[in-house]
């Protein structure tokens, strides 16, 4: 499935949050634009609407199912080459049903209690697998390498080195520059 790249910006996003949530966007989009970025989204099925919190930014409001906003589904991480097993029980317990402070607190409480060798495993075949080994090698990995290899975007790899790699999975990605390729990316350990 082709995603532009406003599409995969708000997608990563949205995957790094510990709730899913699309909100608030990190692109910079006009009204109109914005609407029809997650109406296309809706229609992939890579993000769904469920219960808005009192916190949350409401995406629109209906008769029957009250304030709704916008969440990733397990699906947009397999559009992003992320194992969805990874994602905390949290996303989902979102399935639109509303939540209560207790339902709240017990969900956080399973996410921390998750051992640290579970966050980290990823299937050896995905895309977010592919890219570790190629920053594991002694030579690293530059942009436009990574960009060559997945066909992706030079933001999405920055976005999946940031956010996936770093941020999720704890790696140490160091980079340095190199006088004939550029910046290069590594993982230390």
């Amino acid at each position: 499935m082709a995603l532009s790249d406003t599409q995969l910006v708000v997608l990563s996003a949205a995957c790094q949050r510990p709730d899913r949530s699309v909100y608030p966007l990190t692109a910079k989009l006009p009204g109109g634009a914005a609407s029809k970025v997650l109406s296309s989204l809706l229609n992939k099925k890579l993000i769904k609407e469920v219960q808005a919190k009192r916190e949350d930014t409401v995406w629109r409001e209906d008769k029957k199912r009250g304030r709704l906003t916008l969440r990733a589904t397990p699906a947009a991480f397999e559009a992003l080459g992320i194992d969805p097993s990874e994602a905390p029980a949290e996303a989902e317990a979102d399935a639109g049903v509303p939540s209560t402070e207790a339902d709240t607190g017990s969900r956080r409480t399973r996410k921390a209690g998750k051992p640290k060798e579970k966050i980290r495993a990823t299937r050896s075949d995905s895309k977010q697998a592919k890219l570790i080994e190629m920053l594991k090698r002694r030579d690293g990995a530059t942009i436009e390498e990574i960009v060559k290899a997945f066909d992706w975007q030079a933001h999405t790899v920055r976005g999946a080195i940031a956010g996936a790699l770093k941020k999720k999975l704890g790696l140490n990605v160091v980079s340095e520059k190199d006088e004939t390729r550029g910046r290069v990316y590594r993982v230390v350990d």
